[in-house]
């Protein structure tokens, strides 16, 4: 791989990291062709309460880089991500319980949602935050169905309590405008550009 020239091109000279436990941010990372490391961080996901809906990832995501940064070595280039969900005037973040993937599942059935997701590239000189939308329309679920998907999934890591790739996108979603990545959870298109250009 090393002889690609576009692998060449994506691959910053400093060690790329991965602020992230989420197995789907890893996944698409990885589809990049970058040579990355993970990292924990640990951080709560506060944000002002009369913080505007469509700022909340961009914030959490600038947020986690930040208490990522002491732990930051100059040869590296973090990476932190945040998505949320936007409903009918509703931010939906993850699910803590069952009713309350119940809840969500049940407002985005039959209606047209929106998906944010912020990305905070860092190094020790420099920082970039950037966020991509996209918008999901949902067909109509039934009890049963959402049932089934939260036992069957456990979508509590999820923002909106639902993941794209599961189950219940290849069922309920009709329509995506915008970047499917996105919904996943990193809108690879844009972080690539910004690793090429880094």
């Amino acid at each position: 791989m090393a002889d690609n020239p576009i692998y060449q091109t994506a691959q910053p000279l400093k060690k790329l990291v991965l602020a992230s436990q989420s197995p789907r941010r890893k996944e698409l990372l990885t589809g990049l062709n970058v040579t990355f490391s993970v990292r924990k961080i640990d951080v709560d996901e506060d944000f002002p309460e009369d913080m505007p809906h469509d700022s909340v990832a961009t914030f959490l995501a600038d947020k986690k880089a930040m208490a990522a940064l002491p732990s930051l070595s100059d040869n590296e280039l973090l990476i932190t991500a945040d998505t949320v969900v936007l409903v009918k005037g509703q931010l939906l973040n993850k699910p803590a319980t069952v009713e309350e993937a119940q809840y969500m599942l049940s407002l985005l059935s039959g209606s047209k949602h929106q998906v944010i997701t912020g990305v905070c590239l860092m190094d020790r000189h420099k920082k970039v935050v950037i966020e991509d939308a996209a918008w999901v329309h949902f067909t109509s679920l039934s009890p049963a169905e959402i049932d089934f998907y939260i036992e069957k999934y456990r979508p509590f890591d999820k923002a909106g309590g639902y993941g794209v790739q599961d189950w219940i996108g290849y069922v309920a979603i009709e329509k995506i405008e915008g970047s499917f990545y996105t919904v996943m959870g990193l809108p690879v298109h844009k972080v690539y550009r910004e690793l090429v250009s880094w």
